[in-house]
């Protein structure tokens, strides 16, 4: 990651997952970072997205030790289990589904945005990016179903405009970004990958998603961009 100054701190929420384990592993590889931190359910401090004090203790945490926070990168998501699966149908909705899919897709992220964008440095490149989805975008959308993750993710690209908007009020070389990784053989994606798509490794993935993270401008902050680096219709 060139562009981002040297040191300082990078964390990464949802650090035991399959993208954000490999992007834990990249960004410590990468030699760009004092630290870098994973942060999950099982972490320590641990970091629960439907516990926002959870949020704020990790958050807390950071701003007690003055880590200088460079990165911040939420690989967090929820498109099936517990016994939900992608609606095929608007017979198929119920309250109980979308409930999951916007805390975790929606309002989760939401959240860390409030808790971590005020940790970010006043001055020099700083990044907050935050895993969408291609489906999440209501211009792409030619196929319909997937109501509830596509709606979330909808959601979700809402609101990270919308931070993007403020953070630049008050920090104007800082980058606020949704990210589509693409197909990933982990267990949110790999099971609904369709013949002749392409399924990356996570490794790959968080490689691409690096590239990506190390090209933006603030010009770009408030954005949808895809794991090559190319904007996505809203």
């Amino acid at each position: 990651m060139d562009s981002n100054e040297t040191g300082g701190t990078a964390v990464v929420i949802g650090g035991t997952g399959g993208i954000g384990a490999a992007m834990v592993a990249a960004l410590e590889q990468s030699g760009t970072f004092t630290e870098v931190i994973g942060l999950s359910r099982r972490s320590d401090p641990a970091l629960d997205l439907f516990d926002e004090e959870s949020i704020i203790r990790a958050a807390n945490g950071l701003k007690a030790r003055q880590a200088e926070l460079r990165l911040v990168f939420d690989a967090t998501g929820f498109l099936h289990g517990d016994g939900f699966a992608p609606e095929k149908s608007l017979s198929a909705i119920t309250p109980e589904h979308m409930a999951r899919a916007f805390a975790v897709n929606a309002i989760g992220p939401a959240l860390l945005m409030k808790h971590f964008l005020p940790l970010l440095p006043k001055t020099g490149r700083s990044v907050f990016a935050t895993l969408s989805a291609k489906v999440g975008s209501i211009g792409d959308n030619t196929l319909g179903g997937w109501y509830s993750y596509r709606a979330s993710k909808a959601a979700l690209n809402q609101l990270v405009h919308t931070a993007a908007i403020e953070l630049a009020r008050r920090k104007p070389a800082a980058i606020c970004v949704a990210l589509h990784p693409g197909t990933v053989d982990t267990g949110l994606s790999s099971d609904f990958a369709k013949n002749g798509l392409t399924v990356r490794q996570p490794q790959e993935a968080a490689a691409l998603l690096m590239g990506v993270l190390d090209s933006l401008t603030p010009t770009q902050t408030g954005g949808f961009f895809d794991y090559n680096g190319n904007p996505l219709p809203w």
